[in-house]
């Protein structure tokens, strides 16, 4: 069916005024305010949708990190409870020896049978064995005590690791409810995109690539690449030639390959395979490596983005990047100063 011109227009006001009420409920869970209900351009409705996929990779990464805490917390429980266990059983076969010990003094007359026939034939050398035995129960049961201590002290540990564990998996829940409820409306905006025709999409696209130009040719304005480094680190060539080769894999949440990533995940096994691992998301990859400066950045070094360190990618030189960018988009070369830049971090420094 062919739609008039007239029809077309009440029909794309109709979309982007729905898009802008999902875009709305998208906020924080304490904004209450009503959406504006005036039909929005379409140069307003790309930057809605980039806000809105802005959230969903934030809430992402923030699962991603939370996912990754309790994880580790939970190898940390294991191994303290192995640790435990190997206590125990240490503890068990002190208590045993000492058991034995002082069973083999009280049958003989207080001396092992050993030391009585050694002192029969030998009082000096009896006497000896007498004095030896007797440090060596001593030594025994100051290293039970000891040993006593500390197991008492991983049980502890392990009690407090238990219980930071619980509170770690039920952030992660919480970020997963979260990150379920962006991705609906993530789903829901698609299926409003798709009642645009093809004029107003590749206008929207066509919005995004001015958008990105001019904020690259404003970056590149202030004289940035006339300062940062040309030449890689043999690490960095690594990690760019990985990213390299997944150029065209699509976006997906939580993915960190083969055949998907989402934008940490690209940022991380691209330094995995050049030798480096690297924290898991782009808030622990900003916050656990090493800062260096934009205008001393090189290829290999990774730019994260947002004020909330919410997205990440790999600078390669001449002012660009790859990047896993957001879902329904695959991985691709871009501009660097595409995006607001909060600051460079080094794997390799």
């Amino acid at each position: 069916m062919t739609l008039t011109p007239r029809a077309l227009g009440h029909r794309t006001a109709a979309a982007l005024t729905l898009l802008c009420a999902l875009t709305a409920t998208a906020q924080a869970p304490t904004a209450h305010a009503a959406p504006d209900p005036r039909p929005a351009s379409l140069d307003d409705v790309r930057r809605q949708l980039d806000d809105l996929y802005h959230q969903a990779e934030a809430a992402t990464e923030k699962y991603n990190a939370a996912d990754e805490k309790a994880t580790a917390q939970q190898n940390e429980v294991v191994a303290l409870n192995s640790r435990v266990k190997a206590a125990e059983q240490k503890e068990v076969r002190l208590k045993s020896l000492l058991g034995s010990a002082a069973r083999a003094q009280y049958r003989s007359g207080g001396l092992p049978a050993e030391v009585q026939l050694a002192f029969a034939s030998d009082p000096g050398h009896a006497l000896d064995n007498a004095a030896s035995a007797l440090q060596v129960q001593r030594g025994t049961q100051r290293e039970l005590t000891a040993l006593e201590r500390v197991r008492e002290e991983l049980r502890t540990r392990t009690d407090e690791a238990s219980a930071e564990l619980t509170d770690l998996k039920a952030s992660r829940r919480a970020m997963a409810r979260n990150r379920d409820k962006i991705k609906a409306r993530i789903a829901a905006a698609h299926a409003l995109e798709s009642q645009l025709q093809t004029p107003q999409l590749r206008r929207l696209a066509e919005l995004e690539q001015q958008a990105q130009t001019e904020a690259q040719a404003k970056w590149v304005g202030t004289g940035i690449l006339d300062k940062v480094g040309t030449r890689a680190s043999k690490a960095g060539r690594k990690a760019i030639e990985y990213a390299t080769e997944q150029l065209g894999k699509p976006y997906v949440w939580g993915a960190e390959g083969p055949d998907s990533f989402d934008c940490s995940g690209l940022t991380s096994q691209a330094w995995l395979h050049a030798g480096i691992a690297v924290p898991r998301t782009s808030e622990e990859q900003w916050a656990r490596l090493k800062h260096v400066p934009i205008s001393q950045m090189r290829p290999g070094d990774l730019i994260i983005y947002f004020s909330d360190a919410s997205h990440v990618a790999i600078y390669i030189g001449d002012g660009k990047i790859i990047q896993a960018p957001r879902p329904g988009r695959w991985v691709y070369v871009s501009p660097a100063g595409s995006m607001g830049i909060l600051g460079v971090v080094r794997p390799d420094a």
